[in-house]
């Protein structure tokens, strides 16, 4: 059983920064790949940053240039974090961390997530 708990997430104007944080535990391997997804109202859940076992990693067209992913492995647990700079209005979104199954699916349970409200 794997337990995520998001947090960090806040209320910020546009053009600011907000660092989101995730503690992956549990039954949980380092040669996991991690990722953040989020999801706005009315849209589906949507995979914006993905990071191998290795320190690869990828973005979603969105947010490329703006969004960095870090990880911290450790004995069953992972520690992950997203910095957001450049916020737009278009990142209000609740944010999930997870293993990523392609870009909308995922390995694990979801968390409760964080919510990131940009406004203009």
């Amino acid at each position: 059983q794997v337990q995520l708990v998001e947090s960090g997430g806040g209320l910020v104007q546009a053009g600011g920064s907000l660092r989101l944080s995730c503690a992956a535990s549990g039954s949980i391997f380092s040669s996991n790949a991690m990722g953040w997804y989020r999801q706005a109202p009315g849209k589906q859940r949507e995979l914006v940053a993905r990071i191998s076992s290795t320190g690869n990693t990828n973005y979603a067209d969105s947010v490329k240039g703006r969004f960095t992913i870090s990880r911290d492995n450790a004995k069953n647990t992972v520690h992950l974090q997203l910095q957001m700079n450049s916020l737009e209005p278009e990142d209000t979104a609740v944010y999930y961390c997870n293993a990523p199954v392609g870009d909308y699916l995922a390995l694990w349970p979801w968390g409760q997530g964080t919510q990131v409200t940009v406004s203009s």
